[in-house]
């Protein structure tokens, strides 16, 4: 497995992994998919913040961090993503993704790392608990999707 910074060569990938995600299940509040143009524009302006893992030419996962809150209160606070490929999940590849990423956040004076979970994603909750991040916050009912309304758990890493 090859951990590296995201290309625009991989977009085509993420897609297919993210947009499934948004389109058919509650693990992420947003109904609305990314786009090519989007995720281009989230991959230059996080640069190596964006993060892929692949295995013989075949795209796993990614990890991402961007700001937290807006000021300059927050500037080091980053909220993260971290989203794997069904086949992928179970086999240490999200664990090696954020490893990576929280390097990268600290050489770039970052101090905390927030996850926001979804309530319906008790995988993600446990994932995080799993690598160190602690239970800071739970919002119930906050988000809405599919007719449902669904809790945001906030999960915090402190360096």
């Amino acid at each position: 497995m090859i951990l590296r910074p995201a290309t625009p060569a991989d977009i085509p990938a993420i897609l297919a992994i993210w947009n499934p995600l948004i389109r058919d299940t509650s693990i992420t509040f947003t109904t609305i998919e990314k786009t090519p143009e989007t995720l281009a524009a989230d991959i230059a302006a996080r640069g190596p913040a964006f993060l892929v893992a692949e295995s013989i030419g075949t795209l796993l996962g990614f990890a991402s961090y961007g700001p937290f809150r807006g000021g300059p209160g927050y500037a080091h606070t980053a909220e993260h993503t971290v989203i794997l490929s069904g086949p992928a999940r179970g086999q240490g590849i999200g664990r090696a993704l954020m490893t990576r990423l929280e390097e990268a956040a600290r050489g770039q004076g970052i101090h905390a790392l927030v996850g926001a979970v979804s309530g319906a994603n008790p995988g993600a909750i446990a994932f995080h608990r799993a690598i160190g991040f602690d239970r800071v916050g739970h919002l119930p009912q906050v988000g809405r999707k599919f007719g449902q309304w669904l809790d945001l758990v906030l999960l915090q890493k402190t360096f």
